[in-house]
């Protein structure tokens, strides 16, 4: 796994920091991971040291080779701590899925895969210990170099390491494979004044390299000259940051005025790379004309070729191109170029979107005409994996557009991502792309757009355990589109809120609004399958009224087959076989359940797999069938943690602890029955936890009738509070518990 830059070609010098920070590693790395933090000004070569050295030391550290901006000079886009912990732990290849959402399990995953492999990994621009502090190892297998504008410094990671500039004999080195060693031998003290207006920094040496390096016909002492002779530009290259602006500027004055204007509005782009396409919609160019612009800035050093497909700019020269591009480009040009852009994104995200929910999309967003569609085809077929590629800077795109002044442009492109963002797992990103998409929607006015943001916000708030804000969202969804008297909405969110009810444990409110929706028949008219259907359903399940339950999946299974959607069809079938399960009819729930599975392997849908499996298993227990039982649960837990469902995999665990109880494995069922309990509270799911509780005082019942009694109790409470058929089950243990108690105390 090596996720490193490639290393420059032209590495010099830093032998006694290089040997340092070795000899440092080598010191203290059988018993705490080596952790250097090395700082300095911008231009000093502080990534490229932290590249080259990543490198080297990967001999010692081969399983894993990681590297993340952390953006800490960008205040805007700064990468938070678990946003970080996401992204490495995805090039440590743990599915999406696997990505814990609450922060300290986050940084625990972490740091156990950090544990079982020698890894060494660069944590690029920091901002502050605050930022690296959570993203550090704490077993000796691991060594993190990071980089910093600031000088950190933190008890738990020791003093910076301040990167100086190059020394003389360095920098002619570093000028030397520039322009060749012929030429810096034939004019030697010409070199060491071309370094030497340089700053012996080594951006600006490159920069200086790179203009000889396309003029052959130019002397080192020419290039010294009009170094000589641009004295505001000499008097930075001498000094501070700013001194940078003058290198910069010498190698941007030389360029022809079509390359000077891409490399001033690429200084309008809002993420941090860019593709040759998204260039020349930004700038009016053809794909051809930005990709020639593109090489000739990469040429002199003003643009980073990523991987030839990929570049960046330097965070500095962005600095540089954005004042241009203020100085000489009109606001209204400047402003048609984002909104070039804007519908370029915009277009291929929609795309995109399409090949994972086909239409929907199309329903909820009106396409923002778009004139140029072979640029779209020059990015390649948009897929789920262009979106996982362009992820970062699609979810900037929509907080940029919504901040520039494009709030169509923002929330359409939020809708766009959100069906994929959702089934891999992003949903700190569905909330901070729709937070202001749901902005830039009440700029508008659009009031069905301002709901649809509200229902999307409410499905991640719902995924990270945040029932409040999912029942806020969704309630103004649901009273948006009802004053606007869209009743079409008004069920698809109703039909929603009815699930965030049943999801946190309000059994009868969520069964109150499922009727409240069904009691207008005329509103599903106009729908194919009413979603309030299943989700009614399983409410109605969960309190036991399983004949009701089993009338509405029916119904759903009716309208499925009657629309020929296979996928509702294969849920509603898997439906009707949970609640035969519950009503103990258990060999015609296993055909149904196997029905249910057998559609999904024909067509590729996997939606709800494990929670099949996971009844499926409760039916071949009843039947005494405990292998087989086994088999289904544990499928389910893997599968409930691939998809990110943790209210599955805590249904999951409470049943795979029944069925090893049934085997007389108490001790195993406990520790399952432990692990949804701690689960289920973490994501607030009441009825896991209420059945984790029981699971306990089954197994307590065994050896300890008092503690069994406390667990018994909680568990009550919660099942009397839903009022789910549990709650009979529980009393009448409590009963048996207090008669056993009562005999035993004569």
């Amino acid at each position: 796994m090596d996720h490193l830059p490639r290393a420059v070609t032209d590495f010099v010098g830093r032998e006694d920091v290089v040997s340092r920070l070795v000899a440092e590693t080598r010191r203290v790395e059988e018993r705490v991971p080596a952790v250097h933090i090395i700082d300095g000004m911008a231009g000093s070569g502080k990534t490229t040291l932290a590249v080259h050295l990543a490198r080297q030391l990967s001999v010692g550290y081969p399983d894993a080779a990681l590297f993340i901006d952390l953006c800490g000079h960008d205040e805007k886009n700064r990468v938070e701590p678990a946003s970080a912990l996401a992204t490495l732990l995805r090039q440590l290849e743990v599915p999406a899925g696997h990505v814990p959402v609450e922060f300290a399990a986050r940084v625990e995953l972490w740091r156990r895969e950090l544990a079982d492999r020698r890894s060494v990994i660069v944590l690029d621009n920091a901002a502050s210990s605050e930022q690296i502090l959570p993203l550090l190892p704490t077993d000796p297998t691991t060594v993190v170099l990071v980089t910093s504008r600031r000088r950190l410094s933190h008890p738990s990671v020791g003093p910076s390491q301040t990167l100086p500039t190059l020394t003389t004999p360095e920098s002619v080195d570093l000028l030397a494979l520039s322009v060749g060693r012929e030429r810096v031998d034939a004019e030697p003290e010409a070199a060491v004044e071309v370094v030497r207006r340089c700053g012996h920094l080594p951006l600006a040496i490159r920069l200086a390299g790179a203009r000889l390096a396309h003029r052959r016909g130019w002397r080192l002492a020419d290039l010294a000259e009009q170094m000589a002779g641009a004295t505001a530009a000499l008097r930075h290259l001498a000094g501070e940051e700013s001194t940078v602006t003058g290198a910069f500027a010498a190698s941007y004055e030389p360029l022809p005025e079509s390359t000077r204007r891409v490399f001033r509005f690429l200084g309008l782009y809002p993420g941090a790379s860019f593709g040759p396409s998204a260039v020349a919609a930004l700038t009016g160019l053809s794909d051809a004309e930005a990709r020639e612009a593109l090489d000739d800035l990469v040429d002199r050093n003003l643009v980073e070729d990523l991987d030839s497909t990929r570049y960046r700019l330097h965070d500095l020269l962005r600095q540089y191109s954005v004042e241009l591009c203020s100085r000489t480009d009109s606001a209204s040009d400047r402003r048609l170029g984002l909104a070039q852009l804007f519908d370029f994104t915009l277009e291929a995200a929609l795309r995109a979107a399409e090949t994972l929910e086909p239409g929907v999309t199309r329903f909820h967003v009106t396409r923002v005409p778009f004139g140029r569609p072979e640029l779209v085809k020059g990015i390649g077929e948009p897929t789920a994996d262009w979106l996982e590629t362009e992820r970062a800077d699609l979810v900037t795109m929509v907080l940029s557009a919504s901040e520039s002044g494009f709030p169509e442009h923002s929330w359409r492109l939020a809708r766009a991502l959100w069906r994929f963002l959702y089934i891999r797992g992003y949903f700190e990103d569905i909330i901070k792309t729709h937070r202001p998409a749901l902005t830039a929607a009440e700029a508008t006015g659009d009031v069905e757009a301002m709901a649809l943001m509200n229902n999307y916000l409410a499905s991640a708030y719902v995924r990270t355990g945040d029932n409040r804000e999912a029942l806020f969202h969704l309630t103004r969804a649901v009273a948006l589109a009802r004053d606007s008297r869209d009743k079409v909405n008004t069920a698809r969110y109703s039909a929603n809120l009815a699930a965030v009810y049943w999801w946190g444990g309000n059994l009868t409110e969520a069964v109150a609004v499922g009727m409240e929706c069904l009691r207008d028949y005329k509103v599903y008219g106009n729908i194919r399958v009413p979603m309030v259907l299943p989700n009614l359903g399983i409410a109605l399940t969960s309190l036991g009224r399983y004949e009701e339950a089993l009338r509405l999946h029916r119904l759903h299974l009716m309208w499925a087959r009657t629309n020929s959607d296979i996928f509702h069809t294969l849920n509603a079938l898997s439906h009707i076989g949970a609640v035969r399960v519950r009503m103990g009819d258990l060999p015609q729930a296993i055909r149904i359940l196997l029905a249910s599975l057998a559609l999904r392997d024909r067509t590729g849908h996997r939606y709800a797999e494990a929670e099949v499996r996971n009844d499926l298993g409760i039916a071949y227990r009843g039947l005494g069938r405990l292998v087989e039982a086994q088999q289904e649960h544990e499928v389910a837990r893997e599968l409930s943690i691939s998809s990110g469902e943790r209210h599955v995999e805590a249904a999951a665990l409470n049943e795979l602890g029944r069925t090893l109880m049934a085997q007389g494995r108490g001790g195993d069922a406990s520790e399952l029955h432990q692990e949804a309990l701690r689960l289920a509270t973490r994501i607030s799911h009441p009825y896991e936890q209420g059945r984790a509780l029981a699971g306990l005082a089954e197994h307590s019942a065994r050896v300890d009738r008092a503690e069994a009694r406390r667990y018994w109790e909680r568990a009550l409470a919660i099942f009397r509070r839903m009022g789910v058929p549990e709650r009979f089950e529980a009393e009448g243990r409590l009963a048996e518990l207090g008669d056993k108690a009562a005999d035993t105390g004569r």
